[in-house]
């Protein structure tokens, strides 16, 4: 029989600073995670990750913009739970405990973005979390009329934006990770119109856009599609002196740097990390001391609009009936849940978490914001696709387009849709960099722990 002893110590290795909580303070919210209320959890406003203590109890949640992990070590005085956004931060601290033969990266867990996770004070053998989602918005509430829908979904991301441009000092300037597409063009022309509103002096903002070369080309025209679209995007609107480019080498791009950045081994995620890690050392090369960025991440989850027949796991049916699949995976109470990964973008969010994060910068994506999910969960989908694969996919810009011209006056490119990483480079410099399998990616990962653990 085991002896259940209690967790002798919680261990919060997460940076506070990183939390953008806002109409309460920190140690509020804390106190609020620490009595366990979903629904005033719920309450909390903003980008968080949280943990809170109650008797026996410890508790723990986030949203989408921040990340949380945590791992129950064994002492002699009883267990510890050890609580960072990072695998190899909890990975070091037991290495300076001395309990690194207890660790291996599949032993830790990752919070899911919008449950309440409870761990009881108990420990040896390992308590089983329970699991609360304090996060449930409401489906289907918003009428058909497009144009109705863009203006409260792009008015909610003004919202989110607004309000992050008041934290920030008044003298120091704000960079878009900036593609020229829906979400990066939406996220720029709505931060631009909100620094106005303000009176703000819109010179502190900057178009940020990568361009890789194919080093094994004599054509230095050689390059993705991005930087056009973004000059074309830009001049369009006479917003030109705005934009900043980084040229870059493919051998600027690694996929091990990015397994060791994201850690982890989903070749989709891998190749936007790359090539956002390309973008922010450039940045912090040019600008030593730049500290805030936004970014357009999430905004294809929000609006659905990713390509189904490239998923035989999925239909359209799946997609539309299942409220944010691609927030939060198929569900903690499903099989295919990763405790390791969480699922969706709750784990898919290190994409741009753990670049930004990496090279020093501050940064946020307002469409990750619940408000603005709770407005693209509001949307009507079966009525307006009904069930039509390319209708689901032409929503996406003819909601944002609606809407920027309601919010901002502005008229909105609209391009065709790709992926960061395929638009920052040329087809045969993607193919020279992510060659690798998610097998040899998850290989590469584990290597990095290969004597970790039993």
């Amino acid at each position: 029989m085991h002896t259940i002893q209690p967790i002798s110590r919680v261990i919060d290795l997460l940076d506070p600073t990183r939390n953008v909580i806002y109409g309460m303070t920190t140690e509020q919210a804390l106190a609020i995670v620490a009595e366990g209320n979903p629904d005033e959890i719920n309450n909390i406003d903003g980008h968080f990750a949280l943990v809170g203590h109650h008797g026996k109890t410890v508790r723990m949640a986030r949203t989408i913009g921040r990340l949380m992990r945590y791992f129950i070590a064994k002492r002699a005085e009883g267990p510890s739970l050890v609580i960072a956004d990072r695998i190899d931060t909890i990975h070091n601290w037991l290495k300076e405990e001395g309990l690194a033969d207890q660790f291996h990266p599949s032993y830790t867990r990752m919070v899911p973005a919008h449950y309440l996770v409870e761990i009881e004070l108990l420990g040896c053998p390992d308590p089983n979390p329970t699991y609360n989602r304090f996060f449930t918005p409401p489906r289907n509430t918003l009428p058909t009329d497009l144009d109705i829908i863009g203006e409260r979904y792009i008015s909610a991301l003004h919202h989110e934006i607004t309000r992050w441009l008041r934290r920030i000092p008044e003298t120091d300037p704000i960079g878009v990770c900036f593609s020229g597409g829906i979400d990066s063009g939406s996220v720029f022309l709505v931060t631009y119109h909100a620094m106005l509103s303000l009176g703000m002096n819109p010179s502190r903002l900057k178009a940020f856009t990568l361009s890789v070369g194919n080093d094994s080309s004599d054509n230095s025209s050689d390059q993705g599609t991005d930087i056009e679209q973004a000059k074309q995007f830009l001049k369009t609107l006479d917003l030109d002196v705005f934009l900043e480019p980084f040229e870059v080498s493919q051998e600027d791009l690694s996929v091990s740097d990015a397994i060791s950045t994201l850690e982890d081994y989903k070749p989709l995620d891998l190749q936007a990390g790359a090539s956002l890690l390309a973008l922010c050392r450039a940045i912090r090369t040019r600008y030593p001391d730049w500290k805030y960025l936004l970014d357009g991440d999430g905004g294809d989850e929000n609006l659905k609009d990713y390509p189904i027949e490239e998923n035989p796991e999925l239909t359209i049916r799946s997609v539309l009936n299942n409220p944010l699949l691609y927030h939060e995976g198929w569900g903690v109470h499903s099989i295919k849940h990763s405790l390791t990964y969480s699922g969706g973008q709750s784990r898919g969010y290190a994409r741009t978490y753990a670049p930004t994060t990496a090279l020093g910068f501050t940064a946020i994506s307002p469409y990750v914001a619940t408000s603005v999910i709770t407005v693209s969960e509001a949307i009507p989908y079966i009525e307006l696709t009904d069930w039509n694969h390319d209708r689901l996919y032409e929503l996406k810009g003819e909601i944002v387009a609606r809407g920027v011209k309601s919010v901002t006056g502005i008229d909105m490119p609209i391009f065709e849709k790709r992926r960061f990483q395929h638009g920052a480079m040329s087809d045969k410099t993607f193919t020279d960099i992510f060659s690798a399998t998610e097998q040899d990616c998850r290989n590469r990962f584990h290597g990095h722990y290969e004597n970790a653990g039993n």
